[in-house]
């Protein structure tokens, strides 16, 4: 019986659709040597050469017949017997053109370049489409279901499965891509990318790709995502494979990295990359223009979808529409930098042929960075925010360039950019600008454009203000759908902290505290008696490390890959090591090229004796980075704290132990370590030992479609609030003046600080509170509208009044008394001691287990939580049983500044209480999760589709 949609039906399909893109349509034995119509001399030949001299004598009618001949030769001959560098060669040829020596009749020497595709008139170009080519290579014969063919060179492959078989998929349709570049490789020397569908799904990947970076095309136009009714493969046609759109990607989206000794990968860019650098290239060209504001404006491409990528892309396509400028490539922090230094410099290409046409260079120092902008145009330069300050003793940055061709690119454009505001020494005689605003002295004419892997916040910050409004967003949900990241899970295990009832801690801690001025005691108290200090007690560190080295150790039974531990503390890091090193000795190694676990940590010299083994030059990190990448390294597992939480890409890393409060941006970024794809890891599992759940849930807010257009802030409302605060300053200053605070002369400026201050210092203590409140809420009001007018006329006012509130709390504080004051470092160390005497570490709960429940694995990146992240239900049966399970045990902490009133112990009980609440807090988000994920299962299960939980 004859399947109802076979191969061939679908064959016939995807040719209808490439003749109505205007491809011309032939079938293979017509075309070959023994056909109707042949183009071909042998089975062997792959290449139309009455085709491709007639397109390049086409397309270039200016240069003599010698020539076209000499160029379609050089693209016929291989050069090399590797097939990637083969592809390579001919890719830089189809791209660049050929350079061509020949002789005209008097036998001068001339040089020619010859296009090989007319890029700029895709129109102009032969599109053919061959169905069932024959090609054979000794005594191999394949029959490839369609080649396209651009000008006479075979571009494309595409493997057609049956859509109605179920033994038969995009799967075997890729493996069998595999068998032709072994078996008749001389098809590929010029292939771009290679296509595999079944009809159902539909799959595109280039030369070298594995299949997990075979990825879908999603779209037709661009604009938006095509719907499931619309068949794959008809999507990836129309989209991928019109005319302006194939060439268009063969020359600005397809790059070569130089990965390691005589390794060479190819990347095709994803389809999200495709549209988003040309919306970016186009705003670019349109904030550089003589109307153009300078802001190009933000890509939100999520973590692990490919966005440094994108960046190269983006370069690569703006070096030729833009005619060379000045590429300033500016990131927060030098381990960012290096990153992405490090992924440029491998896709350059090679001889300046490559994409970037051009070797990026690294600025070393701000002398450096100015000598690498003396020039006209062109250069790739990265440099770090920080590189943009003024010398020393100079208060304003100098101009570094006038020209507007320079194009400054902001990595993670969402931290150090925004800084506009001013800042008063302590003195009051300096004035310091936010690096943004040095960024713009320093380069006045520049446009600016900013990329980041995480949504702009809602609040506190303006990067659209800064760069401009959202160019492109690809978020976490449909980077997941696509294949360009995997799911992250979630896994909740406590560990509960309690106090010795019969313990009491005041007379030690006043001890320890002696001599030390009250402001000085309050900040211990409030140091201490956090969260960090108690997980950090040797008994919970104990409990840590035991719980790690079992979980992690039946992780890698299951799937062998990597783990990260994210720890608060450099403190708590080294003493973690130590602990997992003591219960698994054969971990430890003094070698820094051995040893399955490590601690990647920055220092100096002056931090203690057990943190100088953990801490080295660059080149320790760099080499710990190899090991961390290469998956048969017996390095398995590292302990950070800042480092590599950003930027740092291992896909074989599949577990990230989280022992540190985080929010929001930095909280999306540390998970993203574990989305990446690698071979069949099916996700990455999140490990919470703090209570990250609800920042977690707080955080994802900012990545549901309805919450995106709320990304940008009200800027009328933050300008009004920050106008009424400064109202109420000027009704408290109305007696006094301190207009001296802007004069050119230092001894003025500093008369007039100290004088407002002893002003300050003469209010009531309710009024001089005022004023400290006053000046707190209009600087967090400034900071949401800094770039607005009426903002930038209060900057410098602004600083001063935040130096003034400084040096009244200074102040405000009475002298110490007799005897010799400890260093912050003895208190620090003695306080710790203190408690991690006083804290006793139960068993590590299992939440789920109390509660009579599996553990779950639950998706925080699914679709439906995704959009119903606020309509999660507030009761269920788990969360009653978990009021019923803590009653008594637990109350809430009400947070205050008062902490001068509150004896240290009070505080430590409260703190202790505070972390278990956020452990079964975050245990009770868990559970209205499994509610909520049960709820959807059963729907499905039972065939009504998803009805939302009933809210109580």
């Amino acid at each position: 019986m004859k399947s109802f949609f076979n191969e061939d039906d679908l064959e016939q399909l995807s040719l209808e659709w490439l003749e109505n893109l205007g491809y011309e349509i032939k079938h293979g034995n017509d075309i070959s040597h023994i056909g109707i119509a042949s183009e071909r001399d042998s089975y062997e030949d792959v290449i139309l050469g009455q085709r491709l001299e007639s397109a390049l004598q086409s397309i270039n009618p200016d240069v003599a017949y010698e020539a076209i001949k000499q160029a379609a030769h050089l693209l016929t001959i291989e050069q090399s017997p590797s097939l990637i560098e083969n592809n390579r060669i001919y890719h830089e040829y189809m791209t660049n053109g050929i350079e061509v020596e020949h002789y005209n009749e008097d036998g001068k020497t001339l040089r020619d370049i010859v296009k090989v595709f007319d890029f700029n008139n895709p129109g102009n170009n032969d599109f053919l489409a061959v169905k069932q080519l024959v090609v054979e290579k000794g005594d191999n014969q394949r029959i490839p279901d369609i080649v396209l063919y651009v000008n006479g060179l075979p571009l494309v492959v595409i493997e057609l499965k049956n859509a109605t078989n179920e033994s038969v998929g995009v799967l075997q349709g890729y493996n069998q891509l595999q068998t032709y570049k072994e078996r008749i490789p001389q098809l590929f020397n010029h292939n771009a990318f290679m296509v595999t569908s079944d009809g159902l799904n539909t799959k595109v990947g280039s030369l070298t790709a594995n299949y997990d970076r075979f990825m879908h095309w999603r779209t037709k136009d661009g604009e938006t995502e095509a719907t499931s009714a619309i068949p794959s493969l008809e999507v990836l046609i129309t989209g991928m494979l019109n005319k302006h759109v194939l060439l268009d990607m063969l020359r600005h989206f397809i790059l070569f990295q130089d990965v390691g000794e005589d390794q060479v990968v190819k990347i095709v860019a994803a389809y999200h990359q495709y549209y988003a650098v040309n919306k970016a290239v186009k705003s670019t060209l349109e904030a550089s223009s003589s109307e153009g504001d300078g802001k190009a404006g933000v890509v939100w491409h999520t973590q692990g979808s490919g966005k440094s990528l994108t960046m190269v892309f983006f370069s690569g396509k703006l070096i030729q529409e833009m005619n060379n400028p000045t590429i300033v490539v500016l990131t927060d922090r030098n381990d960012l930098d290096n990153q992405l230094f490090g992924t440029f410099s491998i896709s350059k290409g090679r001889r300046g042929k490559g994409l970037l046409r051009q070797t990026p260079k690294q600025a070393e120092s701000t002398k450096d960075l100015i000598e690498l902008l003396s020039v006209e145009s062109g250069g790739i330069i990265f440099t770090t925010m920080q590189k943009f300050a003024p010398e020393e003793g100079e208060s304003f940055m100098r101009r570094l360039s006038d020209r507007k061709n320079i194009v400054v690119m902001a990595d993670e454009a969402h931290r150090t950019q925004y800084g506009f505001s001013a800042k008063v020494g302590d003195q009051g005689e300096d004035v310091k600008y936010g690096y943004a605003k040095y960024l713009r002295d320093a380069l006045p004419n520049a446009s600016f454009v900013g990329f980041t892997g995480t949504p702009v916040a809602s609040t506190d910050k303006n990067t659209e203000q800064v760069f401009g409004d959202y160019i492109d967003v690809y978020d976490m949900t449909q980077s997941v759908k696509d294949g360009s990241t995997v799911k992250i899970y979630y896994e909740s295990r406590i560990i509960p902290l309690n106090l010795p009832n019969d313990l009491s801690i005041d007379d030690d801690y006043a001890e320890i505290t002696e001599g030390q001025e009250d402001f000085t005691k309050d900040r211990l108290k409030s140091k201490w008696s956090r969260i960090e200090a108690l997980a950090g007690s040797e008994p919970r560190v104990k409990a840590l490390a035991k719980d790690i080295i079992e979980h992690f150790e039946t992780r890698q039974q299951a799937m062998v890959g990597k783990g990260m531990i994210v720890a608060m503390s450099r403190r708590i890091a080294v003493e973690l090591y130590d602990e997992i090193v003591r219960q698994k000795p054969d971990w430890h190694s003094d070698d820094d090229h051995k040893g399955v676990i490590k601690v990647v940590m920055t220092g100096q010299s002056s931090d203690p004796q057990n943190f100088q083994r953990h801490i080295g030059p660059k080149q320790r990190r760099v080499l710990l980075e190899k090991r961390m990448k290469d998956e048969q390294d017996e390095l398995k597992l590292v302990i950070v704290r800042d480092m590599w939480l950003t930027g740092f890409d291992v896909p074989s890393l599949h577990t990230m132990y989280v022992d540190k409060p985080m929010k929001g941006h930095n909280l999306m970024q540390a998970i993203a370590r574990v989305n990446r794809v690698f071979k069949d890891k099916p996700g990455g599992l999140i490990v919470d030992y703090i209570g990250i759940a609800d920042s977690l849930k707080e955080a994802l807010k900012e990545y549901t479609a309805d919450d995106r257009e709320q990304t940008g802030v009200n800027t009328e409302l933050a300008v009004e609030l920050m106008l009424t605060k400064y109202d109420v300053l000027q009704d408290m200053f109305y007696e006094h003046d301190y207009s001296d605070y802007e004069s050119e002369s230092r001894i003025e400026r500093y008369t007039a600080f100290n004088n407002t201050v002893n002003f300050v210092l003469e209010f009531s203590k309710d009024h001089r509170k005022l004023f400290i409140d006053t000046v707190t809420e209009l600087s967090r009001a400034y900071a949401l509208c800094a770039t607005e007018e009426e903002a930038k006329d209060l900057n410098r006012e602004i600083a001063f009044f935040k130096s003034v509130k400084s040096g009244v709390v200074k102040l405000v504080s009475p002298p110490s008394q007799g005897g010799r004051t400890k260093t912050p470092a003895e208190i620090d160390a003695e306080v710790n001691q203190l408690v991690s005497k006083s804290v006793v570490t139960d068993e590590i709960v299992d939440i789920y287990e109390t509660l009579g429940l599996e553990n779950p694995d639950i998706s925080i990146l699914s679709d439906k939580f995704l959009e119903d992240v606020q309509a999660l239900p507030q009761k269920n049966v788990a969360v009653a049983l978990l009021d019923r399970l803590l009653k008594g045990k637990v109350r809430s902490l009400m947070r205050t500044n008062a902490t001068q009133s509150k004896k240290f112990s009070e505080m430590l009980d409260n703190a202790i209480n505070q972390y278990n609440k956020r452990s079964i807090d975050s245990s009770k988000v868990i559970e209205e999760l499994i509610e909520l994920a049960k709820s959807i299962d059963k729907a499905q299960k039972e065939g009504e589709g998803y009805n939302e939980p009933e809210k109580p």
